[in-house]
């Protein structure tokens, strides 16, 4: 049976524009029949993964630039650039079922996902196959020319993110990681809807005194709420794709929950910075399955009576409906559960045992999930 740690956060976003549609709007969804402001899984998600890579000094790129990161390198090393750029070209030719190829410029067919240091690797594997690079260079038709099982080898690298989050590449046989953490799309709890800003820009070299107006004008959308978010991690998927390796697991398991809660889209930053944390935070760890809180909030929740306001209502209500799943499922299946809030003397039945700090609260979720030293329970 697997375990899980699953992950649900309740934040309030002041004005911004953290994900946007192919306008420029806030995405959005309708859920309850009430009009949301949205965001996208992959944008937070790619927020939580620069975040796990710096804390643990592995980077991987997301990328279509292999074959022109093997150039530059090359080119840095001496090499001619047109030679440099056929060796580019030659990494990605013949690996792969029908070779991953090249289109314009230089950038490969499908978009793949490896370690920063295999570009390293990669222009290596050139220099040692430099002659027979050269007597090709300039032919119609060179043929594979670099050895494609040290370079599928390469492509196939795993980082700890890459094991965490996955890889799909089905143009490389053996490459496909199923990855160990699942994240939602976020919304509001409450309905919203964008709103525009008619903004202008004054030019300061205007010569004449005489000449007014702004230099430059237009209409952007943003939106404002507090936003649902949840992730889950497997975390005996995790321990497998990390080899085993339970203490290295603790450490990522450890990264990713500090991220998911510390982290944020970086989108339209600095017109808006949004910078806040959230209000509420409720970590359990399950064995057979993960379980969303997102049905709390199918009805969107209205605005505090006396105060106004989303934020206490957000919280009473995910407190509310979790302790309604509590009683359906018999509390099974969850050998930890608890919170961490802004309101520290807040009554939250439903949510477990009350933290101080979110450090507190990720410290023990993982110590009943997954001891640093010792097996996953």
């Amino acid at each position: 049976m697997s375990l899980f740690l699953d992950l649900n956060a309740l934040q309030s976003v002041p004005v911004a524009n953290l994900n946007r549609d192919d306008l420029g709007s806030p995405k959005s969804v309708v859920y309850g029949n009430a009009p949301r402001i949205r965001v996208s899984s992959q944008s937070w998600k790619r927020a939580i993964r620069h975040g796990v890579e710096l804390d643990l000094g592995e980077k991987a790129a997301r990328t279509r630039q292999v074959p022109i990161r093997v150039k530059q390198t090359l080119e840095a090393q001496g090499w001619p650039s047109d030679l440099a750029a056929f060796a580019g070209a030659q990494v990605v030719a013949g690996v792969g079922k029908k070779g991953i190829g090249t289109e314009k410029e230089g950038h490969t067919s499908v978009l793949l996902f490896l370690p920063e240091s295999g570009i390293t690797d990669l222009a290596a594997v050139c220099a040692e196959h430099r002659e027979a690079l050269e007597k090709g260079l300039g032919k119609k038709n060179p043929g594979q020319l670099l050895p494609a099982d040290r370079i599928e080898e390469i492509l196939k690298r795993r980082t700890a993110s890459i094991s965490l989050l996955g890889r799909m590449l089905a143009e490389l046989p053996g490459a496909n990681v199923d990855g160990a953490a699942q994240v939602a799309h976020a919304f509001t709890t409450h309905a919203a809807e964008p709103q525009r800003d008619y903004f202008t820009a004054v030019d300061d070299w205007t010569q004449e005194a005489a000449e007014t107006g702004s230099g430059h004008l237009n209409t952007a959308e943003f939106s404002a709420g507090v936003f649902y978010r949840f992730a889950s991690v497997n975390i005996t998927d995790l321990v497998k794709n990390l080899d085993g390796d339970h203490k290295a697991a603790h450490t990522v398991l450890a990264s990713f929950a500090d991220h998911f809660l510390m982290s944020l889209p970086q989108a339209k930053k600095n017109s808006t910075a949004p910078h806040t944390v959230p209000d509420l935070a409720y970590l359990a760890v399950r064995a057979q399955r993960p379980l969303s809180l997102a049905a709390a909030f199918e009805t969107p929740v209205a605005a505090e009576e006396r105060r106004g306001g989303y934020s206490e209502t957000s919280r009473r209500a995910l407190a509310a409906y979790a302790q309604n799943v509590n009683r359906l499922t018999g509390d099974r299946n969850r050998p930890f559960h608890g919170h961490a809030t802004v309101a520290a003397d807040e009554d939250l039945p439903g949510l477990g045992t009350a933290y101080d700090s979110f450090p507190d609260l990720i410290d023990a979720a993982l110590e009943n999930a997954l001891p640093e030293s010792g097996e996953q329970r």
